[in-house]
């Protein structure tokens, strides 16, 4: 009744192949955006922004990353923190040397030396693939994460061998550092990670898209049909390493705002944004907002929400708590439900196209 395609007509190819082709999603889009734009600015508290909000958006620009690879390529890859810890560095070492220069432009710009890095360890995915590959990037993790430690260039020879974030503003008003408020983060955050998004979608909707998910299905019949495997699966390997660069520097500037990123940027956190593509869904942008959604926040429920009905939990049981969760679920999506929520919510909107009937 209130999500129908009658009646929609379309009169143009642009309108046949659109991303949305009904209205009401249209409309949906447009309220969310409203939401995240307006509303939470407004009316969120700074707890909810700085741990719910902004942990989110940077884990779904990083689950992006990881499922153009992944979902969208079918190239398993275990460095997703290393390729985010790049672009940190990248970051501050470029807001060092150059501290005239907007800090959003080298957020931006990092994530380009990430792609590079991202290229010279995909180069062996011509040859591996499935678990030669998942050990391959696995290594990258760990030998970038020895440079995050072993050379002090990186960062700026401090002693404590943390990232150091200076303020920096823009128009004015400061986005980086200690006088930089959680809405201004936010709404910088927010920002690139629409912008990201939405190239993101006309990338996997287009030729180059249509090129990763013919790799991933049957690389062989890929080149068969003319496609030539090794530019596309490095193009596969620096889009994705851009966005998990791009992620880390907004982690470390607009997140954190400092620390050890050897910590930040281990092997776990590499694992967390694989978790995030799989109970999101893989080959589903939408998918991996719903599982960095899901992932970034149960720890902060599970601490927070939950003691707050009155039900007792220490910090540390609920922690354990949470891998306990994430482990079943993993679990539980890939025996019932392989594509991951993505695949429910995709369910879930075909039954409102014929409700109230059953088909």
């Amino acid at each position: 009744m209130f999500y129908r395609e009658v009646g929609q007509y379309k009169t143009t190819y642009q309108a046949d192949m659109a991303v949305f082709p009904i209205l009401q999603d249209r409309i949906g889009i447009a309220v969310i955006l409203a939401i995240a734009f307006i509303a939470i600015p407004l009316f969120a508290s700074e707890f909810i922004i700085m741990s719910v909000m902004v942990p989110f958006l940077v884990f779904a620009l990083a689950a992006i990353g990881l499922n153009i690879l992944t979902g969208y390529t079918g190239l398993i890859s275990l460095g997703s923190g290393a390729f985010m810890g790049v672009g940190a560095y990248a970051c501050y070492k470029l807001t060092t040397l150059f501290p005239g220069v907007n800090i959003i432009v080298w957020i931006i710009v990092s994530g380009f030396f990430s792609a590079a890095i991202g290229v010279v360890f995909g180069i062996p995915s011509l040859r591996i693939k499935g678990f030669y590959l998942a050990v391959a990037t696995l290594a990258a993790q760990f030998f970038l994460q020895w440079c995050f430690v072993r050379i002090p260039w990186l960062y700026n020879y401090n002693v404590s061998g943390a990232i150091e974030v200076p303020e920096r503003t823009l128009f004015g008003v400061a986005i980086t550092g200690a006088r930089a408020t959680p809405e201004m983060r936010y709404l910088v955050l927010l920002t690139i990670v629409v912008a990201l998004t939405w190239l993101a979608s006309n990338l996997v909707h287009g030729r180059i898209g249509r090129s990763w998910m013919a790799v991933r299905d049957m690389d062989i019949a890929a080149e068969l049909m003319g496609i030539k495997l090794l530019p596309t699966k490095l193009l596969a390997f620096a889009v994705s390493s851009f966005y998990c660069g791009v992620a880390g520097a907004c982690m470390m500037f607009l997140w954190y705002g400092g620390g050890e990123a050897n910590d930040a940027f281990n092997v776990n956190q590499s694992f967390n944004v694989l978790f995030m593509v799989i109970i999101g869904g893989l080959g589903s942008l939408l998918g991996s907002f719903l599982g960095s959604f899901f992932i970034s926040t149960l720890p902060t429920l599970l601490k927070f929400g939950v003691p707050a009905i009155g039900i007792p939990l220490t910090g540390a049981f609920a922690e354990h708590l949470t891998h306990v969760m994430v482990g079943a679920l993993i679990i539980f999506f890939l025996i019932v439900e392989p594509h991951g929520l993505a695949r429910l919510w995709q369910i879930a909107k075909q039954k409102l196209r014929v409700w109230p009937f059953p088909y």
